[in-house]
């Protein structure tokens, strides 16, 4: 157990040791300034106004509801339209196979007739 609190302990030292050294960079120093000012300035906006978080919370809760619906209702669909399409496929192919006897018959038929007829 105490290996495990050390191997996390050394990565959160190394980790503060690294953005130290990397603020030794001018620019990075005013980039850092800007989002901390900016991350501040949010944060207390929301601070000061919770009901705006609330707000856009359950406004996202029920777009994402609705899209789920919607995606569950043409899943349902299609999911339908395929078991329709599996139970009509042997029907007809079961019709095509009657149809192209049927013809295959007459043809045969009508082509010895003429034969017949010819001599």
């Amino acid at each position: 157990m105490t290996r495990k609190n050390q191997f996390w302990k050394g990565m959160l030292l190394g980790a503060i040791a690294g953005g130290a050294l990397s603020l030794l960079d001018r620019n990075t120093r005013e980039v850092m300034k800007e989002n901390v000012k900016k991350t501040s300035e949010s944060l207390g906006h929301l601070v000061c106004h919770p009901d705006e978080i609330s707000n856009k919370v359950k406004r996202t809760a029920a777009k994402l509801k609705s899209t789920f619906e919607a995606v569950s209702e043409d899943i349902t669909y299609i999911t339908e339209k395929v078991e329709e399409l599996r139970e009509l496929t042997p029907q007809v192919t079961e019709l095509l196979k009657e149809t192209k006897d049927t013809f295959t018959v007459e043809d045969e038929e009508e082509l010895l007739k003429e034969v017949t007829e010819r001599e």
